[in-house]
């Protein structure tokens, strides 16, 4: 899939500050780099970089610098481990000013927590990894404080990874966090046991392997490009008394996977409850 640019992020005046630059927030960064990005605005704050974010300091991209740049930020995106953040905020505040936009992606925190740290206003978001190829989905919320252009920068940086859906009320974050957040990581799980069944029923196991990634990946881009129901596609796969039929008799059974995917959302849902606490 190529990535789309987006002429909008070449617009984007001052610096762009990264704490963290894990798994999320390097996804975060490579859609914003390959969607037209200039490493050279940006600043990378991490203390355990991978050979990627090394690779990318030798193209400009500006990694743990021993002091805040003298340039204008635009926006700080906080993409630390929430449970770090107490620790990180004392470092993090400097780059902060009163206009400054901060961009939270840490699932718990709250906007009122983030601000009392590190001040500046606040745009609480919930992205997920498929960021890193545009395709991902954010979640957002604004304190009150932040500004017509500051909600204009922050739909600049976050169209450059997939959709992006503003909210009102925060109390619906942990949901998200536990529905888009967390939710690649049960798609992923899906293609692997959909494998390790295949190798059970007796196929090699590198066949078993293609078939569930290309079901898997083609299944969800048939649900992304049609604007049908994922229930109707369902059905529509499923022939009475065939193949899909049977499966599905199991999955389905007592409210089988219904009833399994409620639990863990349940789960992801209180356990992002308690990061913020």
């Amino acid at each position: 899939m190529t990535q789309k640019h987006f002429p909008e992020l070449a617009k984007i005046e001052g610096v762009i500050v990264l704490a963290g630059a894990g798994k999320m927030g390097g996804a975060m960064l490579d859609g914003w780099l390959k969607g037209g990005l200039d490493p050279k605005q940006v600043i990378v704050l991490e203390p355990s970089p991978s050979p990627d974010i090394k690779a990318l300091a030798t193209k400009g991209l500006q990694l743990n610098p021993a002091h805040a740049p003298e340039a204008p930020i635009a926006a700080l995106i906080v993409a630390v481990k929430p449970q770090m953040f107490a620790d990180a905020a004392a470092t993090l505040k400097s780059y902060v000013a009163s206009d400054t936009l901060v961009l939270s992606i840490m699932a718990g925190q709250t906007r009122h927590a983030i601000a009392r740290a590190l001040g500046g206003a606040v745009v609480r978001t919930m992205p997920n990894t498929p960021a890193a190829i545009g395709r991902g989905i954010t979640v957002a919320i604004a304190a009150d404080n932040v500004t017509n252009r500051q909600r204009a920068l922050t739909d600049q940086l976050l169209a450059a990874t997939g959709a992006l859906a503003w909210i009102e009320d925060e109390s619906l974050m942990d949901a998200v966090t536990a529905v888009s957040g967390s939710g690649p990581a049960y798609v992923f799980l899906l293609a692997e046991e959909l494998a390790r069944a295949g190798v059970k029923a007796g196929l090699p196991p590198a066949l078993a392997a293609q078939l569930a990634r290309d079901t898997v990946s083609g299944a969800g881009e048939l649900l992304h490009r049609s604007d049908v129901e994922a229930a109707t596609l369902r059905q529509n796969v499923t022939s009475p008394g065939g193949t899909t039929a049977a499966a599905l008799a199991v999955l389905m059974a007592n409210d089988g996977l219904g009833a399994l995917m409620t639990r863990a959302v349940d789960a992801a849902t209180k356990r992002s409850r308690e990061l913020g606490k």
